[in-house]
């Protein structure tokens, strides 16, 4: 199961999680307000998680139910955006 970013990071797109990833599953667009993980591209490492500095990163299994909503919409931004980082 893949890792997801919830609603904290939004307007907040701290790059570190970025820097640590092993396979470059983190992306975003110049106008985007968050990061996103590809799910099809996620190892599952975890490698991401204590970088966060607002702790919006979960495995989608762990997700907090009022967060639940940003599986779908990291996996819908794979599948609508064109991704820059």
């Amino acid at each position: 199961m893949a890792y997801v970013i919830a609603e904290p990071c939004i307007d907040v797109k701290d790059l570190s999680c970025v820097a640590v990833c092993p396979v470059d599953c983190i992306h975003c667009g110049p106008d985007d307000r968050m990061l996103y993980i590809n799910p099809d591209e996620c190892i599952d490492c975890g490698a991401c998680v204590p970088e966060c500095p607002v702790s919006a990163i979960y495995p989608a299994d762990e997700m907090p139910e009022q967060w639940r909503e940003y599986i779908e919409i990291n996996a819908a931004y794979f599948r609508t955006a064109k991704v820059t980082t």
